[in-house]
């Protein structure tokens, strides 16, 4: 059975059983600070677990794009050295709120497996949570344990602890007993040896858990206590690559037509076979399954970076690299050509594959050739460690800063290292790895208590789009310990206060109480569908009502520049073409930052006309057309616009001015005349492919139009007052260069009377000629010298000093010859002698210069010329 049919009949089995099918949530999370990737099929229901919210229905099914690579479910390392564990995965689930429950969970998935996939019950083994005896004092799951009886023998049943077998969403949450079910795929003989529930959850590649199902009927409270919840839910997980092995008779995920084919393109771009070595086959594995990883994240609109998830994306991207690199001998960027197959594969269940399949080509290709340069120049490093090495061993502490400076990767170093005879302190790079990590975690560490709630609400109302002013209630809150200190969250019945989305910053403003007592609120945020206001101390009486207001001037300026991005938007689109989409934003009062696709730098003109197309918007005093609560499929064909990476409802808020009209759920003006003026202050590459432009409005605008206005004055005041300033700068400029002219005439007749009297100073030394000098010359200056005296002189060696505005410089020529002869080079003796300058330099065997602080030791230096010639 392919792949497509499987997933197909998955989602048609629960569909059979009043499930509705939803489409997968982007992989790339952007609107809850818990998580940056979707890394369970439960995340995307989280705000329903937790009661934030009432789902339209109560029992739906879905096939979830999924990462793991970093926190509690950590598989990376394990990718590819084994036959089941990836970095990026389909999770194959139905979710019950508070509808059905354990005994047709249990029963639906037995249907499915035994009688739709006709897998043999004899193949299967099945899991119980047999309780716990610690302070959560769990009794065994007898109700699971009941409803498996009837369906299996006793001998199948596994009683499973609390690691296999209670599911936890995190340190606090809902959370529940839990039934694996697990598959034997081993031969009859393997079988006959071992039993198959002797190797349950002992990974064993060929005896592995294909289905999870998730009873959740507690909440786990910040003081570690369980309580139940008022109502219970069912999240169940099934891998789909693993049910693909099951299904095709395979023994590996990477044998299925889920990997096959970009095997096969592996092979074809490398040469190698898969199949014929086992380091090559690993290396052909984590290619195949990282690639899928990197292009997903690229679709949904995460692209590679130093911070945050983009670090995630790139640590995955280059570990595919380097694995390329070191086995399969790949010297030049070629994972970027497997997107096609991957799109043409995958596209039907995920169209932004073929949607972004230019994007994604971009950005990885120029990730690949840039950790290639990474890559030499870090085996320059690597040698340049190994010569300095007073013993054959490379310290962990230089390793690391290979590693973490350069981005080296520290199983390429023990590699290089062993062939070279040399030994690698891994007990050192592990030291101050954890030192790293540590200092990463105690920066991001947060501890929150539990909700203390004051007020029942059914559902949180955000009236924001309509007055920045409203009587409130607090409905919870709960203090937040961070590395900055103590803050508290609170969340009301109702709110003006936009959180943080869609690239806009949240709003700042007050809590007031009757008596005028103010409480300032730093910052809004959105978690699990809840409204998240931050302060820093509560209100002394959080029962009473209170009066939200929102700071107007911060939230007028915000609104003019969200708006300014939509504009933007529409005026790129016109100037450079409709292959432009937006790839990122970040909204803010002060100004405003847009990323966008496009293949190559604007040219002033097109910037020009981008800034003119805005503004010519904002004369035209185009009036706002909101429409809430709008039919996605509607606002489409009206020809709104939707954002890849974004997760989008039923109903939408589209947005329009004029011809502009896009999907949007934050604040914006009433008329574009409220913007004023819009200017672009820099455009920028991102990525490969991804533009930005940073730009400025309202008020923004004014003070920067004053402040030219400022410079102008003070550059008229220095010329002294011009009728024309642009007249008497270039009279100045064009003054200025012919002084330059007669500095360089004077400089080029100093150095060669310089020359004539170093000429006479040069001594022979073994047959050689040797000068070593200090001059009053700029680094071209003893260029230009070391040059002539070396057409001049045959068989010479100079080594020039100088000093310069308090640094220190030193130049080395060599003749070619005699560099040859002697095995001489310029540009290791310039790093030698650096270090009496308290600097270091580089160059070719002939000509090196070299830099420093320290003037003081340019003396020292020349006198350690002589040795590399006695």
């Amino acid at each position: 059975m392919k792949s497509q049919e499987i997933r197909k009949q998955f989602l048609e089995f629960f569909k059979s059983k009043s499930h509705q099918i939803v489409p997968s949530a982007p992989m790339v999370i952007k609107d809850d600070p818990t998580l940056m990737f979707t890394n369970a099929g439960m995340n995307q229901f989280k705000e329903y677990f937790l009661g934030n919210s009432t789902p339209k229905s109560k029992r739906v099914t879905d096939t979830q794009k999924c990462l793991r690579v970093s926190g509690k479910h950590n598989d990376l390392e394990e990718v590819g050295h084994d036959t089941y564990h990836h970095t990026m995965f389909e999770m194959l689930g139905n979710w019950s709120f508070g509808d059905y429950f354990k005994k047709e969970a249990i029963n639906w998935a037995w249907e499915l497996l035994t009688e739709v996939f006709q897998i043999d019950p004899e193949m299967l083994y099945v899991s119980v949570f047999e309780g716990t005896d610690d302070a959560d004092n769990l009794s065994l799951d007898t109700e699971a344990l009941d409803i498996w009886k009837k369906i299996v023998p006793e001998d199948r049943i596994i009683y499973g602890n609390k690691k296999d077998n209670f599911w936890e969403m995190g340190d606090q949450g809902p959370c529940g007993p839990c039934s694996e079910i697990h598959i034997d795929i081993r031969s009859s003989e393997e079988k006959e040896k071992t039993p198959g529930r002797e190797l349950v959850n002992k990974d064993h590649p060929q005896v592995v858990e294909i289905w999870n199902l998730v009873f959740m009927q507690y909440n786990r409270k910040a003081n570690g206590s369980l309580e139940e919840l008022p109502a219970k839910h069912i999240d169940t997980g099934m891998g789909f690559e693993r049910l693909c092995m099951v299904l095709q008779n395979k023994t590996s995920n990477y044998d299925t037509d889920v990997f096959t084919p970009i095997i096969a393109e592996i092979e074809r771009l490398t040469g190698k076979k898969y199949g014929v070595s086992i380091t090559d086959d690993i290396a052909m594995r984590v290619i195949a399954d990282h690639v899928r990883a990197v292009a997903f994240s690229i679709a949904d609109g995460q692209l590679p970076s130093n911070t945050g998830a983009g670090y995630v994306i790139r640590r995955i991207l280059r570990r595919a690299i380097r694995y390329g690199f070191t086995f399969l001998n790949t010297k030049e960027a070629f994972i970027f050509e497997l997107i096609d197959v991957l799109s043409r594969q995958m596209g039907s269940a995920f169209p932004e594959l073929i949607a972004q399949k230019g994007l994604m080509e971009n950005v990885i290709r120029e990730e690949e050739n840039s950790f290639l340069r990474t890559l030499e120049q870090g085996l320059v490093l690597l040698e340049k460690l190994m010569q300095e090495a007073s013993e054959k061993q490379i310290s962990g502490e230089k390793a690391f800063e290979l590693y973490d400076t350069y981005g080296f990767p520290i199983d390429l170093t023990a590699l290089i290292a062993r062939e070279n005879g040399f030994q690698l302190d891994q007990a050192g790079f592990e030291k101050e790895l954890q030192k790293q990590k540590d200092r990463s975690r105690a920066a991001t560490q947060v501890t929150a208590g539990d909700w203390i709630e004051q007020a029942d609400i059914e559902e949180q109302a955000f009236v924001g789009y309509d007055e920045l002013e409203t009587e409130v209630k607090i409905a919870k809150f709960r203090k937040v310990q961070t590395k900055k200190g103590e803050l508290f969250q609170i969340v009301l019945n109702k709110t003006p206060f936009y959180p943080e989305g869609g690239g806009q910053v949240g709003d700042k403003g007050i809590l007031m109480s009757p008596e005028g007592v103010v409480i300032k609120i730093k910052d809004t945020k959105k978690e699990n569908n809840l409204i998240i206001h931050f302060t820093d101390k509560l209100p002394q009486n959080p029962d009473q009502s209170f009066k939200a207001i929102v700071s107007s001037e911060e939230r007028s300026r915000t609104a003019s520049n969200h708006t300014a991005t939509h504009l933007l938007h529409q005026a790129l689109r016109k100037v450079l073409g409709t292959h432009v989409e937006q790839k990122g934003s970040l909204v803010k009062s002060d100004y405003l930052r847009f990323d966008f696709s496009h293949f190559g730098k604007l040219t002033p003109e097109e910037l020009e006309k981008v800034e003119n197309f805005v503004n010519a918007r904002i004369r035209e005093q185009l009036q706002l057309e909101e429409q809430r609560n709008m039919a996605y499929q509607d606002a489409i064909d009206q020809g709104a616009i939707a954002l890849f990476g974004e997760k989008y409802g039923d109903d939408v808020r589209a947005i329009r001015f004029g011809e502009s009209m896009e999907l949007c759920g934050g604040t914006h003006v009433k008329n574009t005349a409220e913007i004023w003026y819009f200017k672009i202050m820099g455009e920028s590459s991102v990525a490969s492919g991804i533009r930005r432009i940073e730009a400025i409005t309202g008020k923004a605008a004014m003070e920067y139009f004053e402040s030219q206005e400022q410079i102008l004055k003070e550059i008229r005041e220095n010329l002294k007052n011009a009728k024309d300033p642009l007249k008497a700068v270039t009279s100045l400029q064009e003054e200025n260069a012919a002084l330059k002219a007669e500095v360089a005439e004077l400089l080029s007749a100093k150095a060669k009377n310089l020359k004539t009297d170093l000429k006479a100073e040069v001594d022979n030394i073994n047959g050689l000629n040797f000068l070593s000098k200090k001059v009053d010359m700029d680094a071209a200056g003893m260029k230009d010298l070391a040059y002539q005296l070396g057409d001049e002189i045959e068989q010479l060696f100079v080594l020039l000093g100088s000093e310069k505005d308090g640094k220190a410089l030193l130049c080395c020529y060599i003749s070619k010859e005699l560099a040859a002869a002697k095995n001489l080079n310029a540009g290791q003796i310039v790093r030698e002698l650096g270090k009496y300058i308290q600097g270091g330099g580089g160059g070719q065997a002939f000509f090196a210069t070299a830099g420093g602080k320290n003037p003081a030791g340019i003396d020292q230096a020349l006198q350690e010329a002589k040795k590399y010639i006695d």
